[in-house]
């Protein structure tokens, strides 16, 4: 294969690569949409389902790293020739891609709640669905960063994680305090916490992808410092 050919080539698989990436995010996101909406209709059959899109999620993982180590492979026996660029975008996937099977995990447990919850009829805290709404949301816009490869969108994703975390002080407050009162039993307290903890887990991860596109897009590191995001180039991290 000539060099032009082999360019092209290496080009296609990397933007390949980038594709199947934006698709499984899509996945995880309506994963994500359908374990809160099975928690809280308290649908066993919807959960069961999310269990088994979190299936797909994990066979696509696998196919997409192996595709990334294959092209690797293929750049590092001299078959093509990847320039810096590409050769981080091909690890950014990686990287990416792993962190969105977590998010799919997270999501299949949630839905997994519905069977264990101590009292089925228990009424959360009215912020408690607000603030899933809000981890969804921060889920999407987290796919939209990478399907855009948008730096920008990314800074928002790294900012809302911190929204997530005030609602969880605030719903756990206001479980506490209904423990306290007798409305909220201990056992329907603890799903509660174990909902809230799914949700800050999702919004992690989240955040850890929006680095990753930050990255990938700028070349900048960037770490959580003082209560602050801060970016600074690779050569000093």
């Amino acid at each position: 294969m000539d060099d032009s050919r082999a360019q092209q080539d290496a080009n296609g698989r990397v933007t390949h690569l980038r594709k199947r990436l934006c698709e499984q995010g899509r996945v995880v996101v309506s994963l994500v949409e359908a374990a809160f909406k099975a928690f809280y209709d308290r649908d066993a059959a919807d959960a069961a389902g999310v269990s088994a899109e979190d299936d797909r999620v994990d066979r696509a993982d696998v196919e997409i790293e192996k595709e990334c180590v294959a092209l690797l492979t293929s750049a590092a026996h001299g078959d093509y020739r990847l320039d810096q660029d590409q050769v981080r975008s091909v690890l950014t996937v990686v990287k990416i891609n792993n962190e969105l099977e977590r998010v799919a995990d997270v999501g299949a447990e949630i839905a997994d709640l519905v069977g264990k919850l101590a009292d089925p009829d228990t009424r959360f805290p009215e912020t408690t669905e607000v603030m899933t709404n809000s981890v969804l949301g921060v889920a999407r816009d987290t796919v939209g960063a990478i399907e855009k490869s948008d730096p920008d969108l990314a800074r928002v994703v790294l900012q809302s994680e911190h929204v997530v975390l005030a609602f969880k002080g605030e719903i756990l407050r206001k479980a506490e305090r209904r423990v306290a009162e007798g409305s909220m039993s201990v056992d329907s307290a603890f799903d509660l916490h174990e909902l809230v903890s799914h949700c800050i887990l999702i919004a992690d991860h989240c955040s850890n992808i929006a680095e990753q596109v930050i990255y990938e897009r700028t070349g900048m590191i960037v770490r959580h410092m003082e209560e602050r995001w801060v970016e600074r180039p690779a050569s000093d991290s």
